[in-house]
């Protein structure tokens, strides 16, 4: 499906690169992280494709730009003649500049047509990736509990601080899922903190799955959107969201941020979030992993310090 240019040409690749090998990798391995790998191969594989269709259609444009520039230059364009029944001295010319035209035309026509198969196959192999990378979680989720260690610190007589002890391996993919209903783009989300900008703390989500490269450091609220509305796949980076039910209904929205060794939970309260927690929201906090470890879906520790 992929095309490479050649020559200044689109044509087909070779069978090691684009959908069909990254696709092989992941039905050869059932293990997640190879499967994210795969993902990952495919993505740049897509942006790569992506490059240079965009290369080829511009090289095209300027092609055509030329031809008609140069017929220009040459004082060859076509004019009417101002005597009935004779041919203009250009007409071959014109001639000319209309068979360019009518090759570039058809040259563009079958570049989008090769454009369009090779969206359609790299779609259909993300579709098959995350379909598969779902299920692959899903049935480790059936036999493997995630096991987590709640820590209590008290603040004061009545509010305190949440910290999960740090998760590592598949087990942030499994919780993703399990808290979320969603797999995340990227197999080391959790415990990557990374920064395009060493002034700034590490951005909250990924520019993946339409979030934009400028959209990446949202405000809670904003956050709190994105992941609600999110689709099949949430690209969260350094957190996993968790939604708590309210005992007078609707929910509140807790995050668990990665700070080093410890996964520090936090609550959503407007534009912000706070890690001080009153007794009610640590106790409803609590109570929503000790449903999840009743139900058999997390194994469950619980330290007061």
């Amino acid at each position: 499906m992929s095309e490479t240019t050649k020559g200044g040409v689109l044509g087909p690749v070779s069978a090691a690169t684009g959908p069909e090998t990254a696709l092989a990798r992941l039905r050869a391995l059932e293990t997640l992280e190879s499967g994210y790998e795969a993902w990952l191969e495919l993505k740049g594989e897509h942006a790569a494709s992506v490059a240079r269709f965009r290369e080829e259609r511009e090289r095209l444009d300027q092609q055509g730009s030329f031809l008609l520039g140069a017929v220009r230059a040459a004082g060859l364009e076509p004019t009417a003649s101002t005597e009935p029944g004779l041919v203009p001295a250009s007409a071959s010319a014109g001639d000319f500049l209309r068979d360019a035209e009518e090759k570039l035309a058809k040259t563009r026509e079958a570049l989008a047509a090769r454009e369009a198969e090779s969206e359609a196959g790299y779609s259909a192999a993300f579709a098959e990736i995350r379909s598969t990378l779902k299920d692959r979680v899903q049935r480790h989720l059936a036999v493997q509990r995630p096991r987590l260690t709640l820590l209590l610190r008290r603040v004061g007589a009545e509010r305190s601080i949440l910290h999960v002890e740090r998760v590592s391996g598949d087990t942030p993919v499994l919780l993703c899922l399990l808290f979320s209903g969603r797999i995340p783009s990227r197999y080391g989300f959790l415990l990557d903190d990374s920064t395009e900008d060493v002034a700034l703390p590490p951005a909250p989500l990924y520019p993946d799955e339409g979030v934009a490269p400028s959209d990446v450091r949202p405000d809670a609220s904003a956050l709190v959107a994105r992941v609600r509305d999110a689709g099949e796949v949430l690209p969260v980076k350094g957190m996993l969201p968790l939604a708590v039910p309210r005992p007078g209904g609707g929910e509140d929205f807790f995050r668990l941020l990665q700070r080093g060794a410890v996964l520090e939970v936090e609550l959503a309260e407007g534009a912000t979030f706070r890690n001080v927690l009153g007794r009610e929201e640590s106790e409803r906090f609590a109570g929503h992993l000790l449903r999840l470890k009743l139900a058999g879906r997390i194994d469950l520790d619980i330290e007061a310090g």
